[in-house]
C-alpha cells in the first residue's frame, strides 16, 4: 500500500497537519483506489468539508471515478460487500468512515447526479458534507480522519475547504487546500490559499 502526505507549511500552533493518502490497487481492474485523509493534532475533530462562493469545492480525475451499481456518494453498505466484493473500491466522500456502519454523516446542497452517475466531478459553491461533533466519527484516529476514497485510473486533482476542532473545543478552518495527484502529493506542497480562523 501507498502512502504519501501533502504537508502545511509550518504555521503558529497549526491545527490541519497536512492531506495524506493511502492507495492500493483492488486486482480488479477499475484503476487505483486511493483513501484522502485529513491530518490533525491528537484529540482534534474534522466536522465538515464544503464550498463556498469564494472557494468552491471541486474534485475531479482525468478520467472517471470509478462508481459501483451497489454504491452511493456515502460509505458503502457493508453487508453488502460479501455478495458484491467490488462494492469496497467504490467512489465516495465521508467523514471518517470507511463504511456504513454507524455512519452519520449529513450532506446539503451538493448536487451528486455528475459524481454517482457519470464517475464525473464534484463542483459546489454552496454545499457540505458534514458530521456533528457529537458523532464519534468526526474525532481522529492515529492523527487522521478519513475524507473520501476514490477509485479511479486518472489523475485526482482539486481544493477542499475544511473546518474543525482543536482538543480544546477551538474552531480553525482552511480554505482552498489544493488536492493534488495523489502520486505528486509528497512534492508539492500547499498549492492554495491558506486561511486560519479561530473563535471559541
Amino acid at each position: 500500500m501507498a502512502m504519501g502526505t501533502l504537508l502545511i507549511p509550518t504555521i503558529a500552533s497549526a491545527d490541519l497537519q497536512g492531506i495524506s493518502h493511502e492507495s492500493f490497487d483492488s486486482g480488479l481492474g477499475i484503476g487505483t483506489t486511493y483513501r484522502i485523509y485529513a491530518d490533525v493534532d491528537a484529540g482534534d475533530q474534522v466536522d465538515a468539508i464544503f464550498g463556498d462562493a469564494v472557494n468552491p469545492l471541486s474534485i475531479q480525475t482525468s478520467t472517471s471515478f470509478y462508481q459501483n451499481q451497489f454504491g452511493d456518494y456515502g460509505a458503502p453498505t457493508e453487508s453488502l460487500f460479501g455478495f458484491f466484493p467490488s462494492l469496497e473500491y467504490d467512489s465516495f466522500v465521508t467523514i471518517g468512515k470507511l463504511n456504513d456502519t454507524g455512519d452519520a454523516m449529513l450532506d446539503i446542497g451538493i448536487d451528486w447526479s455528475t459524481f454517482e452517475d457519470n464517475g464525473g466531478d464534484i463542483w459546489s459553491e454552496n454545499g457540505t458534507w458534514f458530521a456533528t461533533p457529537d458523532d464519534a466519527q468526526v474525532y481522529e484516529e492515529d492523527g487522521r480522519v478519513l475524507l473520501a476514497q476514490f477509485t479511479t485510473d486518472g489523475t485526482i486533482s482539486g481544493e477542499l475547504n475544511i473546518l474543525g476542532k482543536n482538543e480544546d473545543l477551538t474552531s480553525w478552518q482552511y480554505s482552498a487546500v489544493a488536492l493534488p495527484a495523489p502520486g505528486a502529493i509528497v512534492l508539492l506542497g500547499l498549492a492554495g490559499y491558506l486561511r486560519v480562523r479561530r473563535r471559541h
